[in-house]
């Protein structure tokens, strides 16, 4: 005779087996799942642009010295129009031209003065030629020896800088563009992998960089045609 207790017990047990079956199936499969969706791609597109420089800002600094204040501060006047005689006729306009910094320098009232010195004052003044024709800096870059003539003698000349300043005219299109270049490398990488993309999962824009047309041998600031570069770094599910 069968014990009663045997039938059900039997039966428990016949329950939580295929609990344990069910539920690991459904792990299984949930496994499956998130392999599925962990695979992805990551690519960055690279946009980039020859732009002409819109601003130049031109420096012209010169300085006198002598053991007579009065004297060297007439000469750096007498400098001073003669620059902007110069300036005048190659046509800048007054909005275009401005005085910068003036320094005086006693060589006497120095912490440690030198011995001999042959002259006691040195005064240096700086004008500065701001302007959207760059074309007009650039000619009188090439025209200075008619300063040299006046005796004007320019001090820690470094040339014109040339900015461009109208990079949010060109952000959007090169974002985009940068954009469909990530995304041209990723469906070529789904291609090979056998996949589809499903998405973007992330996206990141870098900085835009201005540099120099000609990235070897010249600063930037120094040139007029520039190149604008950004990269974006985008990340695509695949299915």
């Amino acid at each position: 005779m069968v014990d009663s207790r045997i039938l059900p017990a039997a039966m428990l047990g016949a329950l939580v087996a295929v609990g344990l079956a069910v539920a690991g199936g459904l792990v299984g499969k949930g496994v499956e799942n998130a392999r599925v969706g962990d695979r992805n791609v990551t690519v960055r597109g690279l946009s980039e642009r020859i732009v002409k420089a819109d601003l130049a800002v031109l420096p012209l600094k010169f300085a006198a010295a002598g053991n007579d204040l009065q004297a060297v501060q007439a000469d750096i006047d007498a400098d001073t129009a003669a620059v902007r005689r110069f300036l005048g006729a190659l046509g800048y306009q007054g909005a275009e031209v401005d005085l910068g910094r003036l320094e005086v320098t006693d060589q006497y009232a120095r912490e440690y003065q030198q011995q001999n010195v042959a002259a006691r004052y040195r005064v240096a003044q700086t004008v500065i030629v701001r302007t959207t024709n760059v074309d007009r800096v650039q000619d009188t870059t090439r025209r200075l020896d008619q300063l040299i003539r006046q005796g004007v003698v320019l001090q820690d000349y470094t040339g014109p800088s040339y900015v461009f300043t109208k990079l949010n005219e060109v952000r959007p299109a090169m974002i985009a563009e940068a954009t469909a270049s990530a995304r041209t490398g990723a469906q070529q990488f789904a291609r090979d992998a056998g996949a589809d993309l499903n998405g973007i999962r992330s996206a990141t824009q870098g900085s835009f960089e201005i540099l120099g047309r000609d990235e070897v041998g010249y600063e930037a600031a120094a040139q007029v045609f520039k190149k604008i570069r950004v990269v974006t770094t985008v990340s695509y599910r695949l299915r």
